[in-house]
């Protein structure tokens, strides 16, 4: 073990493993729940502004939640130099704001079966940019086989009929490739932040701060956000919930755990993602393009996580 875990349950595998499960599923089920929470709200394909005051709500509450838990942790949330307080703003602004702006307008132009496929390019990007970031985290040949079968299953899931006949929405697809681009970037810097700012302390207050600009934008827009009954405080609660519990357990997993050990989990963010959109959403999977783009995008996750024989 790398370090002395002080709760040592986390430590376990079974536990760890059932964890990072769990978290990988909160994160596949955002796609559903988001689509539901634009029926719900009643905002419309095109109201872009209120899909914006909708996702800010959403991290604001969330970072707050992290915050009281960071709190409860007796960790130190207030003490921050000026810089560190900087970082933290940018990091909101990039891996919250921007980042969500595109994905939340991108997931309302396609389906959340497409969706979920489309956002898994993200773990590639990051494979990418470390390469070229990092000089101890150079594309390897696992790790190229992986990119390649990933973009393959990202491209198989826009042919749409035949294979001469290929579809992808700027506004739809492009939008969600595009956020997981920025989420990629940002969190290469967010590992930076980490080494000085405690990871729940920082995902907190990037998350609330992000999230706080969402809500700004979206109302000067001319967005809103009317509530509906108990299913609307529901829904919403569900997206607070979810990104507040999954990111502080996904934390702790790393902290007590080999990252090598909990990566290869995020294989479960598409197939859960494809599955509730199917389930909740009534989405059409029984097509020949989703079942073989899910299973190159997995088998491509899967290849960039494999470590080389003889390492650790």
């Amino acid at each position: 073990m790398d370090a002395v875990c002080p709760t040592p349950v986390f430590a376990r595998k079974n536990v760890a493993f059932a964890c990072a499960t769990l978290c990988c599923l909160l994160w596949g089920s955002s796609y559903p729940a988001i689509k539901s929470g634009y029926e719900i709200f009643q905002i419309a394909t095109d109201d872009i502004p209120s899909k914006i005051v909708f996702a800010g709500y959403r991290f604001l509450f969330a970072g707050l939640l992290l915050l009281l838990f960071a709190m409860a942790q007796r960790k130190p949330i207030a003490r921050l130099k000026p810089r560190q307080c900087g970082q933290l703003a940018m990091l909101g602004l990039t891996q919250t704001t921007l980042q969500y702006t595109f994905f939340y307008i991108g997931l309302a132009f396609t389906t959340g079966v497409k969706g979920s496929i489309m956002n898994a390019t993200g773990t590639f990007f990051s494979v990418l940019l470390a390469h070229f970031i990092y000089h101890n985290d150079k594309l390897s040949y696992n790790k190229a086989i992986g990119c390649v079968l990933g973009f393959a299953g990202v491209m198989i899931v826009n042919f749409n009929g035949g294979m001469s006949d290929f579809t992808f929405s700027l506004m739809g697809d492009g939008f969600v490739v595009l956020a997981a681009f920025i989420l990629s970037a940002s969190t290469l810097y967010g590992k930076r932040i980490s080494q000085t700012v405690d990871p729940t302390v920082m995902t907190g207050y990037q998350l609330g701060f992000g999230g706080l600009v969402l809500i700004v934008i979206g109302y000067m827009t001319g967005g809103t956000l009317e509530v509906h009954g108990f299913a609307s405080v529901a829904i919403l609660g569900y997206l607070t919930l979810l990104s507040s519990v999954a990111f502080a357990l996904w934390s702790i997993l790393l902290k007590y755990n080999r990252v090598s050990m909990i990566a290869p989990f995020n294989f479960v963010v598409p197939v859960a993602g494809t599955a509730l959109s199917a389930i909740f959403l009534s989405e059409n999977i029984l097509e020949w393009k989703y079942a073989l783009a899910l299973l190159l995008v997995c088998s491509g996750i899967w290849w960039v996580n494999k470590m080389p024989k003889g390492s650790e």
